[in-house]
């Protein structure tokens, strides 16, 4: 793989656009403003994606991302069949996220962790989940816990961005299990999510925004350069 130059001089305006959008987006969420929800969703990992690219980002990244969209998309129409395809958008993302962190080494003890609380989750949820959802979410699940153990491989940021995004799904099959909710339970599914992103983002560009001006010249592809050291570790 080659690393990608990106666009530096719209890094910082394509991620001030996903801060404001995201921003509209959960307030919309908190105040019941079906309008901000419906036309901000769409946008969210399309300007994210912007933003890895713009920052040089590796093209599983851009991938992953725009499958989340894909995801996003798909399930705004609320029925099984709409559910079923996003969620198989979202897992086609994890692949993507998993092909990205390649075969660095993480830690075994997390995922064992992880493995019991995918098994401890799996296991309290089977009997509220409707009969046709249970293989499809169990499959999912495994393939979300693999995706976020494996995050640890770029680092602290994308490792809790993994984290998140197994709890922003938790959320989502809680619900579908018809367990208690907590109040503003969409926000929260969406606040974790779109941190999730961010955060798995910004391991795989190998950093936070980088400043303004010449400074910024070369930054994604330096990024993308310490990113394929560390998968190409052996």
């Amino acid at each position: 793989m080659t690393p990608r130059t990106g666009a530096p001089r719209l890094v910082h305006p394509l991620f001030a656009a996903f801060l404001a959008v995201s921003a509209v987006h959960l307030t919309g969420l908190l105040v019941g403003a079906d309008a901000a929800h419906l036309v901000t969703k769409p946008l969210l990992m399309p300007l994210l994606a912007a933003y890895a690219a713009a920052r040089g980002g590796p093209r599983p990244l851009l991938a992953a991302l725009l499958f989340g969209w894909g995801g996003d998309v798909l399930l705004m129409p609320g029925s099984d069949t709409a559910f079923l395809a996003g969620m198989g958008s979202f897992a086609v993302g994890h692949v993507c996220y998993l092909w990205l962190f390649g075969r660095a080494r993480v830690s075994p003890a997390a995922g064992l962790v992880y493995a019991a609380v995918l098994v401890t989750f799996v296991v309290l949820l089977w009997p509220g989940l409707p009969g046709g959802l249970r293989i499809p979410l169990t499959g999912y699940s495994l393939l979300l816990t693999a995706m976020a153990w494996r995050a640890g491989a770029l680092g602290r940021y994308a490792a809790l961005g993994g984290a998140l995004f197994l709890l922003s799904d938790a959320l989502i099959a809680t619900g579908i299990a018809d367990w208690p909710q907590l109040p503003a339970h969409d926000f929260w599914i969406m606040l974790t999510y779109l941190a999730a992103q961010y955060l798995l983002t910004r391991g795989a560009l190998g950093g936070p925004v980088g400043p303004p001006g010449a400074g910024a010249e070369g930054h994604g592809e330096r990024d993308w350069r310490t990113t394929l050291k560390v998968l190409t570790r052996p």
